[in-house]
């Protein structure tokens, strides 16, 4: 029997909390198809330590060395018409270092509350994967699964 490889498209998203306040660094993403409070975070490039991803992604966005990253869990779907996995892995850290860049290209960063974050208009689904990021969720996996032709066509799921 013969499998085909399954094709990914990976990401990365961190949860950076600052240990004497308890809050966490946001981006208000100004993303046309994710816009909304969330973490900072993006692409793994081709061949590169997704460790490495990480940090590379947060120093661009934010201006901030991260360090002692924690894997709490993952958001993936698969897209069937694309023929594509698209997965976001998720850290989270209280270590870091540098001077907090007030704006990026995706758009501003501040520090919020957890509960600050639940009352904001938060990217889509950001709330869920809060949960996850937090341990407030008893599961490490959100996955949307594509019911093709079917209303509603991506149903959440989660592991």
């Amino acid at each position: 029997m013969s499998h085909k490889p399954e094709q990914v498209k990976m990401t990365n998203m961190c949860m950076i909390m600052d240990p004497k306040t308890g809050k966490v660094l946001v981006q208000n993403r100004n993303k046309n198809d994710w816009d909304g409070v969330s973490f900072p975070g993006g692409h793994i490039e081709r061949g590169e330590p997704i460790i490495l991803s990480v940090f590379r992604e947060i120093f661009e966005e934010t201006g901030l060395k991260v360090k002692n990253l924690v894997p709490c869990g993952c958001k993936d779907w698969y897209d069937y018409e694309k023929e594509e996995r698209y997965l976001v892995l998720f850290y989270k850290t209280s270590s870091y270092e540098g001077k907090l860049l007030p704006r990026s290209k995706e758009g501003e960063n501040f520090w919020m509350s957890i509960e600050e974050i639940k009352q904001s208009v938060v990217a889509e689904d950001f709330i869920e994967m809060l949960e996850i990021f937090t341990g407030d969720s008893p599961y490490q996996e959100f996955f949307y699964e594509d019911h093709g032709e079917e209303e509603p066509r991506w149903v959440k799921k989660f592991y």
